[in-house]
């Protein structure tokens, strides 16, 4: 991504502060077992900032009335971390790299913080990081507070984390060419598992057949940890175990996807194990799949989330009313939570550099935001009835279906990021059986 597109992100969130110094720092490294660490992943709303992806290191931002400043602060290149880990950027590599004002030993942060705090009255931080590095900022303002001379200084800790996520609630163009890529190689890696899939095949191995399409396609991470659920696991909302036999005429719900450049996909299909849907697999099926293209279709700038929200519980409960699953009166149901049973989970979530992208869903007055160009989320019914049910007919115990898709708010309405990925009974079918 060019540098620019952060330079203008950091112009952003600059224009949104008061006077004041903002902190952000990278994520930590996260000790797996012992000595050895997981695969390093940059926090989200730093890499959003600056596009560093290395850790222990600090982005400053400083407005004044007449000025701004931007500041990185990285390790400096080690010839023992490079043996061992790899090359870092350092000091030097950074400073050509990137368009801030000063680059600096992170090694140096503690000593400048104080000195870069002084006569400032607002201090920018994630107010609910554990971070050392913000924890030496507040001590930092702390001290000036209380030192002698001093006529201006911190009187105020702010939340920075809600303006870089308001920042982040509507994507660029180059951020959407990362998610259409992200949705391209994950739709190869349903059809792949479509194709691949036989009766006696255990689940993990179906996602195995994903991850390799993942990773030969050059996607390094899935976007979050795969479910795939064959026959009843489906009804267990995040299975995750994936150790299960593939069942002759059961359903598999696959909820995996990848991220590409730190943004990610997030798609659900539900098909036949055998390839072929059983009338009352069908039935139920086909009720989710109604349930999310009417969604959908209500989609357009100006229509409130919430209110998609309560749309999609009246027609999920519309759905189990004319199955049988539910009786009575629709209103008396959803308002006795009766529904919540059979469909528990809400019609999406935001989506982008996390696969839940932390972006708010109401304004600063508590108001549900309105849907406005360039805000992704997913679109995401479902219907699940446990095997043990034995209030519901035998033929759909056991059953649990979700269908979801990446939706883009455009102008004109909405675009379907994820359209190619094969979503009707005929088109699965035909899937399932390609040799």
């Amino acid at each position: 991504m060019n540098e620019t597109h952060f330079l203008n992100r950091r112009q952003k969130l600059l224009d949104m502060m008061e006077e004041g110094v903002a902190i952000i720092t990278s994520a930590p490294t996260q000790i797996r077992s012992n000595d050895t660490e997981y695969s390093y992943r940059q926090s989200s709303d730093f890499y959003y900032l600056c596009g560093f992806n290395e850790d222990n290191s600090v982005l400053v931002m400083i407005k004044t009335p007449e000025s701004t400043k931007t500041i990185l602060f990285v390790e400096a290149y080690n010839a023992e971390h490079a043996l061992w880990n790899g090359a870092r950027l350092g000091v030097d590599g950074a400073r050509e790299c990137f368009k801030v004002d000063e680059v600096h030993d992170v090694a140096e942060y503690a000593e400048l913080i104080k000195e870069l705090l002084r006569e400032h009255i607002n201090l920018y931080i994630d107010l609910y990081s554990d971070s050392a590095r913000l924890d030496e900022a507040k001590k930092a303002a702390q001290s000036l507070h209380s030192t002698r001379g001093i006529k201006r200084h911190i009187r105020a800790i702010r939340d920075v984390t809600f303006l870089i996520r308001t920042l982040r609630l509507i994507k660029s163009d180059d951020e959407l060419e990362m998610i259409r890529h992200a949705v391209l190689i994950t739709a190869e890696a349903h059809h792949t598992a479509m194709r691949e899939c036989r009766a006696g095949m255990m689940e993990y191995q179906l996602q195995a057949d994903m991850s390799y399409v993942f990773l030969n396609s050059g996607a390094m991470n899935e976007a979050y940890g795969a479910i795939v659920a064959g026959g009843n696991n489906a009804n267990t909302l995040h299975y995750v175990d994936n150790r299960d036999t593939l069942r002759d005429g059961d359903l598999v719900l696959i909820d995996a996807a990848c991220e590409w450049e730190l943004y990610a996909s997030d798609i659900t299909r539900t098909f036949p194990v055998n390839g072929r849907f059983s009338d009352a697999q069908r039935e139920v099926y086909e009720k989710v799949l109604d349930v999310q293209l009417r969604v959908i279709e209500a989609i357009k700038p100006g229509v409130k989330r919430d209110w998609l929200q309560k749309y999609s519980e009246e027609l999920l409960c519309d759905a189990l009313i004319e199955l049988g699953i539910l009786s009575g009166e629709r209103d008396a149901l959803i308002e006795a939570k009766e529904h919540k049973k059979y469909a528990p989970h809400g019609i999406g979530h935001w989506m982008g550099l996390d696969v839940h992208d932390p972006c708010p869903y109401v304004d600063e007055e508590g108001e549900s935001l309105v849907f406005v160009p360039g805000m992704v989320m997913t679109i995401e019914p479902g219907i699940y009835i446990r095997s043990d049910d034995e209030s519901v007919d035998e033929k759909y115990r056991g059953i649990g279906i979700r269908i979801e898709d990446n939706i883009l708010v455009t102008e004109s309405g909405y675009e379907n990021l994820s359209s190619m990925i094969a979503k009707t009974v005929e088109e699965i079918e035909k899937r399932c059986i390609m040799i």
